[in-house]
């Protein structure tokens, strides 16, 4: 895959939803509980953060509800691509970025939301044929400020800020030309999730999918 057809992909995704939630989740028995929670709010396109030792599993799990798509997030590495998209991936999402991780992904026929937080980045990123890319650490780079002064000069590019986004400052970022979603937790917070509170996670959802933009 090229990286201007998973850009188009990465659109597209990006497109579905104001909010795509990013998830940290260690249960896989649950995993399908919360990711239909999320796409009955609204939510379809979910990031499972390869940050617990049972995330693939969670992926797996995800990977069979109607009307997600589930992704990979915190991708490092070529054998991170390798295992995501083994267990059911449909896109990746980096901190940052690499050569070969790049390449990785490309190989694999993975689109992927590649991180960048400088403008340095997000040319490097734009020179190789990524359009639509990952704003990261937002708020600590500068928030909404920061990603609209970026966007002045590098219009080409498209970003989903992730870091620090919340409900209360989202519609700053979702306000802006160059944005096309954000990426948050709080709509899967870590409480809900262990009362197994399946409605009021929906609610949450539903609340940030009727966020404008």
């Amino acid at each position: 895959m090229t990286p201007e057809v998973a850009s188009q992909k990465s659109e597209a995704l990006c497109t579905l939803a104001p909010v795509i939630p990013v998830l940290v989740l260690n249960d896989p028995d649950i995993a399908q509980d919360l990711a239909r929670a999320l796409v009955k709010g609204g939510l379809p396109v979910l990031e499972v953060t390869l940050r617990t030792p049972k995330a693939l599993e969670v992926i797996a799990q995800m990977a069979k509800v109607g009307g997600g798509v589930v992704g990979a997030g915190s991708l490092l590495t070529p054998e991170h691509v390798t295992a995501a998209v083994q267990a059911g991936a449909r896109f990746g999402v980096s901190p940052g970025s690499t050569a070969r991780l790049l390449e990785a992904c490309e190989a694999a026929d993975l689109p992927l939301l590649p991180g960048a937080a400088t403008a340095s980045e997000a040319m490097a990123l734009l020179e190789r044929g990524y359009r639509v890319q990952k704003f990261f650490p937002a708020e600590i780079n500068g928030g909404a400020a920061a990603l609209k002064a970026i966007g002045a000069p590098i219009p080409q590019v498209r970003f989903c800020p992730t870091g620090g986004v919340s409900l209360k400052n989202a519609g700053d970022y979702l306000g802006l030309d160059n944005v096309l979603c954000v990426g948050g937790s709080w709509v899967a917070p870590a409480d809900l999730i262990a009362a197994k509170d399946w409605d009021a996670i929906a609610e949450l959802a539903a609340q940030a999918a009727a966020l404008p933009r």
